[in-house]
């Protein structure tokens, strides 16, 4: 583990960032690049430690890729090509790799073992292993195969028809996945849409699909094709840079090509609502997914509630709104999101600890938080706890507040964000501050 950090107020940041690759997306490119027949090539992917893993498991399954930093070249000739794994599938701390794979690996002819670290081992899988067990996949693990290590014996998949309780982008992926191998129509409802990285991917690597905001169905047996695939600037790594532009002194932060799909766009709704000043400009559309320049300035921000059908659309990004509430005036209260709780730590615990322990006044509430803001953040020590949004979270927290904040765990933003801490050094530093 690397030494702990210490984060030095700063009152002024200026600059223009290329923030991360977006990290859902480059998951699911090279997924559904391995599933396809043909070549796939994909640009600007993400070389976080997540998706690494993915790539990890999809070369233990057989899939043949080169890669060259962040360009991956795959060549397949289709998911039933993969081959039963010789090792145990390991996806480190992501859960998207996991639960995403479990959808794939249900219709395969074989058995495969996968688990990850010990937050993933603690994560709760029955939201995705029950509704593929209806569809006819084998799974045995612990606590009756709902958690990990989880081992899947796919088959013959009978489509069926899911409504599931809360929204989650990764259960919908999971079984849309586990759909495209099953017999028949399978349908999933959610109570709020959820991000739809697996929709638009799979429609343009030529799968038709029917689709509402809040369900989507997919007739088994289409077949993928290679494609290309240019990865956008990840919205949930933006918004660190989108909430210290807001709260600095002075200055500006430009960030070019960041996506901004309207299911993960609820961060930019609710700052504006807060009363930050966030510009859009240069917006295409590459490969069914919506980009744009972000421009952000300080701005004076007032608390709100951020609750109902907003919260999918902002949920890995509310440690660092809360962040924002600390500093706004008036209350800020956050509802409606206990699925914070299953996160890489229990984030509405942690993050309460966490800004507590810096000064806020904030409090834990069964399904969010309730922060009444300041002018500012005193500073003090902070913790990680092995979350990559908190780590990033809490350095944002250290350049506004009073004294500074000296951080453990800052390489955790690695998962997500490998050059994080570089691109905001290089923002104080480009004003000399």
């Amino acid at each position: 583990m690397l030494a702990g950090v210490y984060i030095q107020p700063a009152a002024k940041v200026r600059g223009t960032v290329r923030v991360a690759a977006d990290k859902s997306i480059s998951h699911r490119a090279a997924l559904l690049g391995g599933m396809a027949k043909g070549e796939t090539r994909i640009s600007n992917f993400l070389t976080g430690q997540d998706c690494l893993s993915t790539l990890q498991c999809l070369k233990t399954l057989g899939v043949r890729f080169e890669q060259n930093g962040s360009e991956i070249w795959i060549q397949s000739e289709g998911v039933q090509d993969w081959q039963e794994p010789e090792d145990i599938l390991q996806v480190g701390n992501s859960g998207t790799t996991m639960r995403l794979l479990l959808g794939v690996l249900a219709g395969s002819p074989f058995s495969a073992t996968l688990t990850g670290d010990a937050s993933i081992r603690s994560r709760p899988m029955r939201r995705v292993t029950a509704p593929l067990r209806e569809m006819g996949a084998k799974i045995l693990g612990r606590r009756q195969g709902t958690l990990a290590p989880l081992t899947i014996s796919g088959g013959q998949l009978q489509g069926r028809e899911f409504t599931i309780e809360v929204a989650s982008a990764q259960v919908k992926s999971a079984l849309i996945l586990a759909g495209l191998r099953a017999k028949g129509t399978t349908s999933v409802t959610e109570p709020a849409q959820s991000r739809d990285h697996t929709e638009r991917m799979l429609q343009e690597f030529g799968v038709p699909l029917e689709r509402t905001d809040q369900r989507v169905a997919i007739q088994g047996g289409a077949v993928l094709h290679g494609q290309n695939v240019r990865v956008p600037g990840d919205i949930s790594s933006a918004a660190f840079f989108l909430v210290l532009g807001s709260l600095a002194g002075a200055g500006e932060i430009v960030l070019p090509e960041v996506g901004i799909n309207p299911t993960r766009t609820g961060v930019i709704d609710a700052l504006r609502q807060m009363g930050a000043d966030i510009t859009e400009s240069n917006r295409e559309e590459i490969g069914n997914e919506p980009r744009a320049t972000l421009t952000v300035r300080p701005a004076k921000l007032r608390g709100i509630e951020i609750a109902g059908e907003i919260i999918p659309r902002l949920i890995d990004e509310l440690p660092i709104l809360a962040v924002a509430g600390c500093l706004a005036e008036g209350e800020t209260v956050i509802r409606d999101a206990a699925e914070l709780r299953v996160k890489e730590t229990d984030r509405i615990k942690t993050m309460t600890a966490g800004l507590q322990a810096l000064g806020a006044r904030i409090e834990e509430r069964p399904d969010g938080v309730h922060i009444w803001g300041g002018p500012r953040l005193t500073g003090g020590q902070a913790a990680a706890w092995g979350d990559h949004r908190l780590a990033m979270a809490w350095t944002v927290a250290g350049l506004v507040s009073q004294t500074g904040v000296s951080l453990q765990g800052l390489e955790a933003a690695a998962v997500s964000y490998p050059d994080f801490y570089r691109d905001i050094q290089g923002l104080v530093a480009s004003d000399g501050g």
